[in-house]
C-alpha cells in the first residue's frame, strides 16, 4: 500500500507528488499520455493554439448553452497530459493581486491564506533569474524554485506602442506584475525558458521518478474514490479497458475545477438528492461540491495594422517550415514566444480597491485557439474582468464515469459583470487611440466602428466573448457549512481525502491561474511535511 495517491498530474498534482515523495511513497495517476518530446506542439510556445485545440492532450469540454451569451456553448479545454493544463495554456505567469489573498483571509475566514502567508510559497516555486530585463525585489521574487520564468524580447514595435499608449492614456506602469504593485501596464512573466514551454511536470518530476519514490500511472482514468467507514482508502481506475484498484493512506485529488467535483460526486460525495437521482450511494452530503464555479470571460478588441510589423506572416503556411526549423535548431525566432508579452491590470472605476480588469496585448488578430484569424496584419487587446459576480456549477449528467459532466458557467449574468466588461472595452479602445499607435492603427475590426452604446457593446459581448480558460471554485475552502474543504484541503465528512487544485479557491484571483495553483500546492504540501 502506498502512502499517498495523487490523482491528476497537472499544476497542483506534480507539485504534490514531488514534495510528498520526500515523506513517503507516492502514486501519481494521470488520465493522459506523457508530454512527448517528439511532439513539438507541447514544447514550442507559439504552437499553443494547436495543442489547445488538440483532443489528444485535452478533455475538450464545452459548456451548456450560456443564457447570457446568446445560448452559445463555450469551449472549455482542460489538460489531459502530464503537466495538465500547464502543458496547453498560454504560459502567462501571474500570481494574482495581494488583495485577492487578503480577501480569502478576511472574507472567508481563511486566516492563513492572506498574502503574507502565501508569499513564501510563491517565492519557493519560482526561478525568476530569467527576468533580466528589470530589477526584481528579492524580498518578493524567488530565484531558487523549480519553475523557470522569462519575459519576451518585444521584437515588434507594437509592444512598445502598447506600453507608451497606456501611459499617454493616463494609466500607470509597473516593472513587475508579480512584484509589489500589480497595477499598470507592463510585461508579463511567462513559463517559457530557453525558448521552450516550462510545464509543471517538466519542472517538478524528473529527478523524483528517477529516485524511485514516485510511481506514475499514465493513460488511466480514475472512476471512483474508495471509502470505508467514512475514510478514503484508495481509488479505482480504468486503464487499457481493465478496472484496477490502488490503495493508500491518503488520497489527494488534483484534477482541477471540472474533474475534481465530478470525481467526488461519482464517489458519493456531493448533494445527496442529486446523487440519489443518479443511483449513486451517498457517502457524504456535501451540497457545495460543484457549486461556486467561476471563470474569467474575455473579449477581443481587434484592429487592422497599417504597417507590416505584426506576426501575421509567420502564421502563413509557406512560412511555417522556416519558423519550425529555427525553433528546432536553436529554440529561437517566432516559435520561441507565446506572443503575449505585454498587457495591463487596471481599474474599471475609482470605486474599486485594486485592479479588476486584465488586458493582454497580442500583435496579431486571431482567436485564442487559432480558428478565426484576420487575413492581414493586425493586433488585438484581450479584455477580461477579473472579479466576476456570476456563478455557475459542475453537475453530473449520469453515473457513468466516462460521461462528461455538465458545465454551466452562467457568464455575464449580472449587470455588474456587464458594466465592467463595457468599461474594459472602452479603455482598450482609448489606449489604442493614443498617438503611439498612429502609425499602426487601421480600422477597428471587432467591434466595428458603429458599436458604441451600452446595448451595442452588450450585444457584441454576447456574440463574441470567450472563456479565458480559468475555471475555479467548485470545491471551495472555507469555514462555513457550504465549504467543501478546510484550509489545508481536507474534504469535510470524509477522512484521509484532500483536494488541492483551482477548485478550492474561494474566489478567483486576478490573472491566469497557473501561478496561484502551484503556490497552493507548495503551501499545502508544506503543511503535510510539517
Amino acid at each position: 500500500m502506498k502512502d499517498f495517491i495523487v490523482v491528476g498530474a497537472g499544476s497542483a498534482g506534480c507539485v504534490m507528488a514531488r514534495r510528498l515523495s520526500a515523506l513517503g511513497n507516492v502514486t501519481l495517476i494521470e488520465a493522459g499520455p506523457p508530454d512527448h518530446r517528439w511532439d513539438f506542439r507541447l514544447h514550442m510556445p507559439a504552437a499553443l493554439s494547436q495543442v489547445l485545440s488538440s483532443k489528444w492532450y485535452n478533455w475538450h469540454y464545452e459548456s451548456e448553452p450560456e443564457p447570457c451569451l446568446d445560448n452559445r456553448k463555450l469551449y472549455c479545454p482542460r489538460g489531459k497530459v502530464m503537466g495538465g493544463s500547464s502543458s496547453i495554456n498560454g504560459m502567462i505567469f501571474v500570481r494574482g493581486n495581494r488583495g485577492d489573498f487578503d480577501r480569502w483571509s478576511s472574507e472567508y475566514g481563511l486566516s492563513d491564506w492572506d498574502y503574507e502567508s502565501c508569499l513564501p510559497y510563491f517565492r519557493k516555486s519560482e526561478n525568476a533569474l530569467g527576468l533580466s530585463q528589470a530589477p526584481l525585489d528579492p524580498d518578493v521574487r524567488g530565484s531558487d524554485g523549480l519553475l523557470k520564468l522569462s519575459r519576451g524580447e518585444l521584437k515588434t514595435p507594437l509592444f512598445q506602442a502598447w506600453l507608451d499608449a497606456a501611459g499617454q492614456a493616463g494609466f500607470s506602469s509597473t516593472d513587475d506584475f508579480n512584484g509589489r504593485s500589480q497595477e499598470g501596464a507592463g510585461c508579463f512573466d511567462r513559463t517559457i525558458f530557453d525558448g521552450e514551454r516550462q510545464n509543471v511536470a517538466k519542472a517538478y518530476l524528473g529527478s523524483v521518478e528517477q529516485a524511485g519514490s514516485l510511481d506514475v500511472i499514465q493513460r488511466a482514468t480514475v472512476t471512483r474514490v474508495v471509502t470505508v467507514n467514512g475514510r478514503a482508502t484508495g481509488v479505482e481506475y480504468l486503464q487499457g479497458g481493465k478496472q484496477h484498484r490502488c490503495e493508500a493512506g491518503e488520497v489527494i485529488l488534483c484534477g482541477g475545477a471540472v474533474n475534481t467535483p465530478h470525481l467526488l460526486m461519482l464517489s458519493g460525495i456531493g448533494d445527496a438528492a442529486d446523487l440519489k437521482s443518479h443511483g449513486i450511494p451517498v457517502i457524504s452530503h456535501s451540497p457545495g461540491v460543484g457549486q461556486n464555479l467561476m471563470d474569467h470571460l474575455e473579449i477581443y478588441v481587434q484592429y487592422a495594422c497599417n504597417r507590416p510589423v505584426s506576426v501575421y506572416p509567420k502564421t502563413r503556411w509557406f512560412n511555417m517550415p522556416v519558423v519550425g526549423l529555427q525553433w528546432l535548431m536553436a529554440r529561437q525566432g517566432a516559435g520561441a514566444t507565446n506572443h503575449f508579452e505585454t498587457g495591463a491590470f487596471l481599474r474599471s472605476s475609482d470605486n474599486v480597491p485594486y485592479p479588476d480588469l486584465q488586458f493582454h496585448f497580442l500583435p496579431i488578430a486571431m482567436d485564442y485557439d487559432g480558428k478565426d484569424q484576420y487575413q492581414g496584419h493586425g493586433f488585438q487587446v484581450h479584455v477580461g474582468p477579473m472579479k466576476p459576480t456570476s456563478r455557475g456549477e459542475v453537475t453530473l449528467c449520469s453515473a457513468n464515469p466516462l460521461a462528461a459532466p455538465r458545465i454551466q458557467f452562467n457568464y455575464n449574468a449580472t449587470e455588474a459583470d456587464r458594466s465592467v466588461m463595457r468599461s474594459g472595452i472602452r479603455m482598450a479602445d482609448d489606449i489604442v487611440s493614443q498617438s503611439p499607435f498612429d502609425d499602426y492603427r487601421g480600422a477597428r475590426l471587432r467591434p466595428t466602428d458603429d458599436l458604441e452604446s451600452d446595448d451595442e457593446l452588450d450585444r457584441f459581448v454576447r456574440q463574441f466573448a470567450e472563456s479565458a480558460y480559468h475555471p475555479s471554485g467548485t470545491c471551495r475552502m472555507g469555514v462555513d457549512d457550504e465549504a467543501v474543504v478546510d484550509s489545508v484541503g481536507l474534504v469535510r465528512g470524509v477522512s484521509s481525502l484532500r483536494v488541492v487544485d483551482a477548485s478550492i479557491m474561494p474566489e478567483i484571483p486576478n490573472g491566469n491561474l497557473n501561478a496561484p495553483v502551484v503556490m497552493m500546492a507548495e503551501k499545502i504540501s508544506d503543511s503535510l511535511l510539517g
